[in-house]
């Protein structure tokens, strides 16, 4: 392909990713700021293009020894639930905006440890964004079929890392506060995650169904190759510890990557989120790795006497058939892998360099005298340069440094690098003793290590004889069936843990590193009252500090901070002296622009703390727990009260209803009952009057004396059957029967009505079992109300249909009927004692107006239930009932 055109699809591409950013900044929409699968996505920055062509030529010369760092993440990723959960909880307490910042505010919010933290961030990421560049700039050349040029001004990649770090910079600064959501980068790197995957599986499925004749080919090809069994098995025990230590490399890395710590901690919104993301994003690296075996022996057997880069099989296998759309979208893919990657890197630690580095040791003294325009002003330039600087450093590194590197080893070493954090992180979360002395030593031993073992050696030709431990007295630790990264990962680590152990039990803490150890390791007691439970005696006064916040903040922002805090802890004016909760709050509200150590200390300059001693410091935190433990019960009973209040008036209010029911109950049966009773009064008035009145007319209203005496009949015994029901003083014979043939029942004697107004009746059965558990008696009295209300309100010639079928595993028996519909106001009261008592246009002319009330109570009692629909030209009726009735299966002859 021309370069100029695959460059100017590069700048399309690119100004794709403003436009998903642009657009979800702006729009703010919770397709974006809400949505569980855009976080798990933007977790997928792991996948890097380390993972997009380095896994490939791993598997392709070292065989199963890429599977361990994906397994690694897929083992331990469901402990985020845990782990992370708590990780999210300290940080938006805290305001933490940086990995460096929560280790070390853990160990008594030191400046320094903060800046070690950062450098070793740095030293472990800036190659790692090297390898992205150089990945994109050789993906480019091999994809134009051109030659890499020294010349930095004809080199492509050169411009479209410009490009990148325009954007990063622009994204990643919006807001001066860093531990703010950045909503617009996000939404860039998921849908890049997303393309990336789509890409990947396209090629996948090139490979596996277009070039070889699907996954049974290629194994039968590769099998032949003379190194096949070799490198596809662990290679007994030692190869199987090796794999075992680079899958704790790989979730030591899922951890604490900083970039990785970004999008799943920093850029959290929602904790629920995790739900999703711990099955979520283990699927999504499964699924990428499905097709890395198949692209890495496909390119073995098609490039067996060639010498190529087995890295990037990825774009080679399509051009050797011609492919190029497949070659681009796989360049393409892999540039989302490399852009998405050095993005949230280089934000994540510009934030590092300038909160840690630059202005704890640089502008902290200036910040104290500009405004906050300025303040706010310089801190957004100082990271737009942080951001540059990194970039351009990785650019220098890829062209001076790994030009010749695999990108798997680079990536590795970085691995290596970041875990000497590990015994600090976790011990932050878990163990309160540690202390700062522990973890500055234990990181510092841990960074030689890999700084003489891995870094320096990777500057010779070959640094796997180069290694540390391979000469001298240091070759007496050496275990010799480990490699390279597993031996220098296993030493550095358990010498950093075991310092970091050893100095933290034989050093006292002092009571700022104990206070935060107790935050942080029980930060669900605290995290409702978290600045009652932070330590602080001395002087200082509100309106001092108000200046200092003032200068980062603005008034306006100042005063609604000050307003909420106010109002959280119910203070009113007049009293000028600040207390420990004051100080916590207004550390947090500047710890986000400048980082907590550069926080403090800015706090510390207008204040006049006291020493506390260590037992103060335990007997104030016991204080402190036990008034959040009685504060939360207190709040518990609160609620129990509150509850119980409710619960009370809900009570009245239902008696007050119930009562209100029964007068309209008794109005309703006196009116039902009064109807019968003057009817046969008139009628016998009439008789007792007119002695000649002739046979037939006598016979006639004879006969209405009798109807009207049986229509009473059925109210009376109707009112009796529905007090039975309510008062549950009527017994369900509930057992195994035929839904069908108890319908066809109950349908037996009405057949005889249906002929006399030309009614026609259908039945769908649509049912596979037939077999339910109810009480016979009782639907077959279901059916025959709602059927004979049907054969009431349908006209002549009209039409009732009765379909059985399974809906949400539930039996549902719709009863439809070509009849009037239902008024949409008379919805709530179908089944309501004397319905149509209230509906004259839809009154029945014989019954007592209770059948629906007795077709809900019976249903209900055997847990289903029954719902009446309008339709276009009628109404249906609809009757369920529980597939697996455990509610009533053990109720046989038990009261209702």
């Amino acid at each position: 392909m021309n370069s100029y055109l695959l460059f100017a699809l590069v700048i399309l591409y690119l100004g794709f990713l403003f436009l998903i950013a642009y657009f979800a900044e702006k729009s703010k929409s919770n397709f974006w700021v809400n949505n569980p699968y855009v976080y798990a996505l933007s977790l997928a920055v792991y996948c890097s293009g380390w993972t997009y062509y380095g896994s490939v030529g791993v598997a392709a010369n070292q065989g199963l020894e890429y599977m361990a760092i994906y397994i690694g993440p897929v083992i331990i990723i469901p402990s985020w639930i845990f782990i992370n959960a708590k990780v999210i909880r300290i940080c938006r307490v805290n305001k933490i905006s940086s990995i460096a910042d929560f280790i070390s505010l853990r160990y008594g919010n030191s400046r320094f440890l903060s800046a070690i933290i950062a450098t070793v961030c740095m030293i472990a990421i800036i190659p790692y964004i090297g390898l992205q560049i150089k990945a994109i700039s050789e993906t480019f050349h091999l994809i134009t079929k051109t030659s890499q040029t020294d010349n930095v001004l004809f080199d492509s990649a050169s411009y479209v890392v410009l490009i990148i770090a325009l954007f990063s910079s622009y994204y990643g600064t919006k807001y001066v506060d860093a531990s703010e959501k950045r909503l617009g980068i996000i939404a860039a790197v998921a849908v890049e995650s997303f393309l990336k995957l789509i890409f990947f599986i396209i090629l996948g499925t090139f490979v596996v169904y277009g070039v070889f004749n699907g996954f049974e080919d290629i194994y039968d090809q590769a099998s032949k190759l003379p190194d096949f069994t070799t490198k596809n098995t662990f290679g007994g025990l030692e190869g199987a510890v090796n794999c075992f230590l680079m899958m704790l490399l790989s979730m030591s890395a899922i951890f604490l990557l900083p970039r990785q710590f970004h999008v799943s901690i920093i850029e959290n919104r929602k904790e629920k989120h995790l739900k999703t993301a711990i099955w979520l994003f283990p699927l999504y690296l499964l699924i990428f790795n499905i097709f890395v075996f198949p692209i890495a022996w496909g390119g073995k057997i098609l490039f067996l006497n060639e010498t190529v880069n087995a890295e990037f099989f990825s774009i080679l296998i399509p051009q050797k058939f011609g492919n190029t759309l497949i070659a681009v979208m796989v360049f393409f893919g892999g540039l989302s892998a490399c852009v998405s990657m050095i993005i949230i890197s280089s934000i994540s630690l510009s934030i590092m360099l300038s909160n840690n580095i630059i202005i704890p040791y640089g502008w902290l003294n200036n910040f104290k005298f500009n405004s906050e325009k300025d303040n706010t002003k310089n801190i957004v330039n100082i990271r737009k340069i942080s951001i540059f600087l990194l970039i351009l450093v990785s650019f220098m590194f890829y062209k001076f440094w790994i030009l010749q590197k695999s990108l798997f080893s680079i990536g590795l070493v970085s691995f290596v690098v970041i875990a000497q954090l590990a015994p600090t992180f976790f011990g932050a979360l878990f163990w309160r003793r540690g202390t700062y002395a522990g973890a500055l030593t234990g990181i510092i031993a841990g960074i030689s290590i890999c700084f003489f073992g891995l870094i320096l050696p990777s500057f010779s030709e070959n640094y796997v004889e180069s290694s540390f431990f391979n000469s001298g007295f240091l070759a007496f630790f050496s275990i010799p069936y480990l490699l390279p990264i597993p031996q220098i990962f296993f030493w550095s680590v358990l010498v950093n843990a075991g310092l970091f152990g050893i100095i933290s039990t034989n050093t006292i803490a002092n009571y700022r590193e104990r206070n935060y150890a107790e935050l942080y390791t029980d930060i669900d007691d605290y995290i409702q009252n978290h600045e009652n439970a932070y330590i602080w005696k001395g002087t200082a006064n509100i309106s001092d500090i108000q200046k200092i916040l003032v200068r980062f903040l603005g008034q306006k922002k100042t005063e609604q901070a000050l307003k909420i805090f106010n109002l959280k802890y119910k203070i009113t004016g007049g009293n000028d002296s600040a207390d420990s909760r004051f100080i916590k709050f207004s550390e947090n509200l500047l710890s986000g622009r400048i980082g907590s150590a550069s926080a403090k200390i800015l706090i510390e300059g207008v204040t006049k703390e006291d020493k506390i001693s260590l037992p103060e410091v335990l007997k104030i935190l016991e204080e402190s727990k036990e008034n959040i433990s009685i504060n939360k019960q207190l709040s518990e009973q609160s609620s129990q009260l509150l509850k119980l209040s409710r619960d009370l008036q809900n009570a009245n209010e239902n008696l007050i209803e119930k009562d209100h029911q029964k007068d309209e109950f008794l109005d309703s049966v006196a009116h039902e009952l009064r109807t019968p009773i003057t009817a046969i009064r008139a009628t016998g008035e009439i008789l007792l009057d007119d002695e000649d009145m002739p046979a037939e007319i006598k016979k006639e209203f004879l006969e209405n004396i009798i109807s009207e005496s049986d229509r009473l009949n059925e109210i009376i015994n109707d009112i009796l059957y529905l007090d039975k029901l309510e008062t549950g003083t009527i017994s369900l014979n509930i057992k195994d029967n035929n839904i069908v043939e108890t319908f066809k029942k109950s349908l037996k004697p009405l057949h005889h009505l249906f002929d006399q107004r030309h009614l026609h009746h259908s039945e769908v059965n649509l049912l596979e079992n037939e077999i339910y558990y109810f009480d016979e008696q009782r639907m077959i009295q279901v059916f025959q109300n709602i059927i004979g209300n049907a054969l009431k309100f349908t006209n002549e010639n009209g039409m009732i249909q009765t379909k059985f079928h399974e809906n949400d595993d539930q039996l549902k028996i719709s009863i439809f009927n070509t009849g009037k519909t239902i008024p949409d106001e008379d919805f709530d009261y179908v089944f309501d004692k004397f319905y149509q008592s209230k509906n004259q246009n839809v009154r029945k002319p014989i019954g007592s107006g209770l059948g629906l009330a007795i077709c809900k109570k019976i249903m209900l009692a055997q847990n289903g239930d029954i719902k009446v629909k309008n339709k276009e030209i009628g109404v249906s009726f609809e009757i369920y009932l529980q597939k697996e009735n455990d509610s009533v299966q053990n109720a046989d002859k038990q009261n209702i």
